[in-house]
């Protein structure tokens, strides 16, 4: 976490909130935000197993709207939006002309012609300025002020949220979302997250957040559900093998690296399409794999990831941890193609043994 004056940060309509729950905060992205409340493996476990509240207010909201919203995102991002219903989401990236992740999106088509496009918080600005000049004909404006986010993670959620929204949660698909109240407050409520749980994310007035962040918290109380902070978030998605910009995403990655090729649309033109094109077209140089340790030391973002009996550098750790649903610490890193086992990542100047595991390291259960 970046160090930075508490003063120069900015805050989310919940800080005071979080501060009443003792949370630890720290800066991230420019903002202040909740590290954890306490012990963030209970807050892990607890969205495995119950459910977890999340504020996320620090994420970006940038809207596109007007007849040429479709047609504009379709050539701003590497997906086809304009395919997307009504009431539905798409997982996208926004890339340079050489194929770099300038960042990865969600875009929610909230009506014909309106999507919200949710931006990573260290990237809102730059984003809203590629929307600007690559969506022609489109009114692309920056509604981060206008939202607060707030996120229910967790086998509990569903339940939860059921008795405080107007929403048909029975009926609402995974990345789908809709308007509807909480709390009696307006809100775009929305089956998405970032934990590899069941979850919602509710986008609502910030004025709105705590009433909406309470009301969840005492429907939650016969639920088990706790206030998460960002340690915990971090664990969730790497058990996910969720990729975060700055770690497994970047303007040195294409989205075929990230093993995520699926989300390019090679058959409309866009940005960056030229460049994805030849690199689709060519052998893998190096994926994203994940690996488990064969020690109790935790691999870290930028240690090495050695290869063969000769334990030759093949590659970089991007994220680490230890795995509190595994019990033993796992980490995402990029391996050369030609990587061969045997393979070691190098933790502070001593080869640990690791092994090669595909991606996710944890996948829910269906009927959880």
């Amino acid at each position: 976490m970046t160090a930075q004056p508490a003063g120069e940060l900015k805050q989310t309509p919940l800080r005071a909130v979080h501060e009443r729950l003792g949370a630890t905060m720290t800066a991230f992205a420019g903002w202040l935000m909740p590290l954890r409340y306490g012990s963030e493996t209970a807050e892990h476990n607890a969205v495995r197993r119950s459910a977890g509240l999340f504020d996320l207010s620090h994420m970006g909201e940038i809207s596109v709207t007007g007849p040429a919203a479709a047609a504009g995102l379709d050539y701003a991002l590497t997906g086809l939006l304009s395919a997307v219903p009504e009431g539905r989401a798409r997982y996208t990236m926004l890339c340079a002309p050489d194929g770099g992740v300038l960042d990865d999106l969600v875009v929610y088509r909230q009506a014909a012609d309106r999507f919200l496009v949710v931006a990573n918080a260290a990237n809102t600005a730059l984003v809203h300025a590629e929307l600007e000049a690559r969506c022609q004909g489109a009114l692309v404006a920056n509604e981060t002020a206008e939202h607060a986010l707030i996120a229910i993670q967790g086998p509990n959620a569903a339940g939860i949220l059921s008795g405080l929204t107007s929403a048909d949660l029975a009926g609402l698909r995974y990345y789908a979302g809709c308007y509807a109240g909480v709390a009696d407050r307006p809100a775009w409520v929305a089956r998405t997250g970032y934990t590899g749980e069941d979850g919602f994310e509710i986008f609502c007035r910030p004025e709105d957040a705590g009433r909406v962040w309470e009301a969840l918290t005492q429907e939650g109380g016969k639920s088990d559900l706790v206030p998460a902070g960002l340690a915990a978030r971090d664990t969730l998605r790497l058990e996910a093998g969720m990729p975060l910009y700055g770690s497994e995403l970047g303007p040195d990655v294409t989205p075929y690296e990230a093993g995520l090729g699926r989300v390019v649309k090679l058959e409309k033109p866009f940005v960056g399409r030229d460049a994805l094109a030849a690199r689709a077209a060519e052998p893998p140089r190096r994926m994203l794999t994940g690996l488990i340790a064969g020690s109790r030391r935790v691999p870290r973002h930028g240690h090495p990831v050695l290869s063969g009996p000769g334990a030759a550098p093949a590659g970089t750790v991007t994220s680490g941890a230890p795995s509190p649903t595994l019990g033993m610490p796992i980490a995402m890193a990029y391996l050369d193609a030609a990587a061969e086992p045997p393979f070691a990542i190098d933790i502070r100047g001593r080869a640990e043994p690791a092994d090669r595991v595909d991606l996710p390291f944890y996948r829910r259960s269906k009927q959880g």
